[in-house]
């Protein structure tokens, strides 16, 4: 049995998708906050088990007879780590023998604030006891995919990531890696860093979406707080912009790039390139 927290999330879909193409869904759990909302895995065979990551008692329920977690962070930033410990220790009760966890790039080294709660839950996940297989997760490229049509609109695209490269790869190849590491055996101990073949900048970004759509898009770098500012008069909470402007200023002391290539290796093939998603935006 293969469980999967966050099932009804973005990633979680996309992992189930991939498990569903070489799992028998009957050995597929899907913990959800609301079964109701999963009515899709269900009809697909799935087992969808109800599983709060702020209710120990719910979760060991949820993780009986469970041989291997993907523990999929929170998203609650700020919560995390209390969040995570519940689920370790009703996995740890429930008697589940291996753990994968969507962690950061590089996390023990990564400048993004992103990276305490991961670092603590990995030190939670140390000393568990339970064999635990570590996906530490570049960038999404969906990250940025969401500044496109604005970018289109005004002809600017902003940020403040300097020339940081980011080495981004789309949610479904990190849901591909993760399922092939879930249907594996021998994974506990090992720490993956997971990126995108290709790196670019937030000018590169420009340049393509420009070629591609026919109209000009410039890159314009702000300082931090003036990012922040900005997103905050897009109409985005503040926690929410200073996290993201953040990690722009993280990718520009090289939090998101990595060259590795660990990711394409797990998938068997290269990692799907930018342009393909600004394509699908376009």
């Amino acid at each position: 049995m293969i469980a999967i927290t966050g099932a009804t999330g973005h990633l979680g879909q996309l992992v189930i998708e991939k498990l569903l193409t070489t799992v028998n869904p009957q050995e597929i759990v899907a913990i959800v906050r609301n079964p109701a909302k999963a009515q899709a895995l269900s009809d697909k065979g799935v087992l969808v088990r109800s599983g709060d990551y702020n209710d120990s008692a719910a979760l060991a329920l949820a993780l009986q007879s469970v041989e291997k977690l993907l523990l999929i962070s929170s998203s609650e930033v700020g919560q995390r780590t209390s969040q995570h410990r519940n689920v370790i220790e009703a996995a740890k009760a429930a008697g589940v023998k291996l753990i994968a966890y969507t962690s950061l790039l590089h996390a023990d080294t990564s400048p993004l604030g992103l990276a305490a709660e991961h670092v603590e839950t990995e030190a939670m996940l140390a000393a568990s006891g339970i064999p635990t297989v570590l996906l530490r997760n570049g960038w999404y490229t969906e990250n940025y995919l969401a500044s496109v049509p604005p970018a289109l609109e005004h002809g600017v695209f902003i940020g403040s990531a300097g020339k940081g490269a980011i080495a981004s790869a789309p949610r479904a190849d990190y849901a591909d890696a993760a399922a092939r590491v879930l249907t594996h055996d021998d994974q506990g101990g090992k720490i993956y860093e997971l990126a995108g073949d290709e790196a670019w900048t937030l000018s590169e970004l420009c340049a393509t979406l420009s070629t591609l759509s026919g109209k000009n898009v410039a890159y314009q770098d702000l300082p931090e707080a003036d990012f922040a500012a900005a997103l905050v008069g897009a109409g985005l909470p503040e926690g929410f912009a200073a996290l993201l402007a953040d990690s722009d200023a993280g990718a520009a002391k090289g939090g998101l790039f990595d060259d590795s290539h660990q990711l394409s290796a797990l998938l068997g093939r290269p990692t799907t390139p930018l342009i393909d998603s600004l394509k699908a935006v376009v």
